[in-house]
């Protein structure tokens, strides 16, 4: 269990090393000096990814704990 959870956690560090875009977005994006719309463009998706997670996670965490009693 120990495991499963620092693993976990180090997912979620790691979560800004992951770049989410497409190969399309990409092409366009890194044709761009600066870079700033591109970061803001990974933050973007990595934050649409996250949310549903966080849902389906607090709801099945309520469920169990709504068992567990």
């Amino acid at each position: 269990m120990k495991l499963k959870f620092v693993l976990l956690i180090i997912l979620f560090l790691l979560a800004d090393a992951m770049f989410g875009q497409c190969a399309m977005c990409r092409a366009v994006l890194e044709s761009e000096e600066g870079q700033a719309s591109a970061k803001g463009i990974n933050d973007g998706i990595v934050y649409l990814m996250a949310i549903p997670y966080i849902v389906v996670f607090s709801i099945a965490f309520i469920i169990y704990r709504k068992f567990k009693k």
